[in-house]
């Protein structure tokens, strides 16, 4: 049987005035991005605590860490022109603009900042995503998880004080959860997970007849695909499912974690870009 697998346009809506947080990922009628059940997004001031409210954020230049999720996440965003925004830090200015190429939705980024300048950069888009969907990457791409796995491992599996454990994907360490390999999802279970895909510029999420593809294109910086796979396990007061797919520029969730291959460094020339596409597909 031959199935027919057709493009779905996609359009995306963002708050500039709020993090220039993504609020929409639309197409086929189907809206990709979940939202948390978090309130007060709208409310958050520089330096609160991270409020999840779902959608993308950005995430720069650290996702966990100091300050959680980064430091651009919780600003306000200045326009720059159709599609294009802006925010400046003592330390670095960053430049999103957002198109559409052919129903793929391109996000180009320019970070500015002196030389030698070290950071890691996420694209946090947590996806509503059903139980059977499962994430597609290359098989045997060495994948980083981090210290929240350790009790999901035989005792005594995580290295003392390391901060993270590495292995092959989509069994890293040989970990399964609830039978399942990290590559699907399933049902909650109770559990909640970080993990880094490294080396690993495009990946699938592939859900029932439908396909998300995210690729990330930069050169001469690492880049990565982060996942948090949260089915029901965080947080304790309270928990919940959400599912991160994180196109990433750097191999470490934080900048203070990271080795001198784990971050992304900004070259003599003062910036450093980049460009996200997330296209859609459909078979019939």
């Amino acid at each position: 049987m031959v199935t027919d697998v057709r493009p779905v346009a996609l359009r995306a809506a963002y708050d500039a005035a709020h993090g220039g947080r993504w609020t929409s990922l639309r197409g086929g009628g189907r809206e990709w991005l979940w939202r948390g059940p978090e309130p007060g997004r709208h409310e958050v001031r520089p330096d609160d605590a991270f409020v999840d409210a779902g959608g993308l954020e950005e995430c720069l230049p650290t996702v966990r860490g100091e300050p959680d999720h980064g430091e651009v996440w919780s600003r306000p965003w200045s326009s720059a022109g159709p599609g294009t925004v802006v925010i400046e830090r003592p330390t670095f200015t960053l430049t999103r603009r957002i198109t559409d190429s052919g129903g793929a939705v391109v996000a180009d980024y320019r970070l500015a900042a002196d030389p030698g300048h070290r950071f890691v950069w996420a694209a946090h888009a947590l996806l509503d995503l059903s139980p059977a969907a499962r994430l597609d990457a290359p098989a045997g791409t060495p994948t980083r998880l981090h210290p929240e796995a350790a009790t999901l491992l035989p005792p005594g599996s995580w290295p003392t004080g390391d901060p993270w454990l590495t292995g092959p994907w989509p069994t890293p360490a040989g970990l399964t959860v609830a039978g399942l390999t990290l590559d699907m999802f399933g049902p909650d279970d109770g559990t909640a997970l970080g993990a880094v895909l490294l080396d690993c510029a495009r990946v699938q999420v592939v859900d029932g007849a439908d396909r998300l593809t995210l690729e990330l294109e930069c050169a001469d910086q690492p880049r990565s695909t982060a996942l948090w796979r949260n089915l029901g396990g965080w947080p304790a007061n309270g928990p919940y499912r959400s599912v991160g797919i994180e196109p990433m520029l750097g191999a470490a969730f934080d900048l203070a974690d990271a080795g001198p291959s784990d971050a992304a460094v900004v070259p003599p020339t003062g910036e450093v870009t980049w460009r996200l596409t997330i296209s859609a597909h459909r078979n019939h």
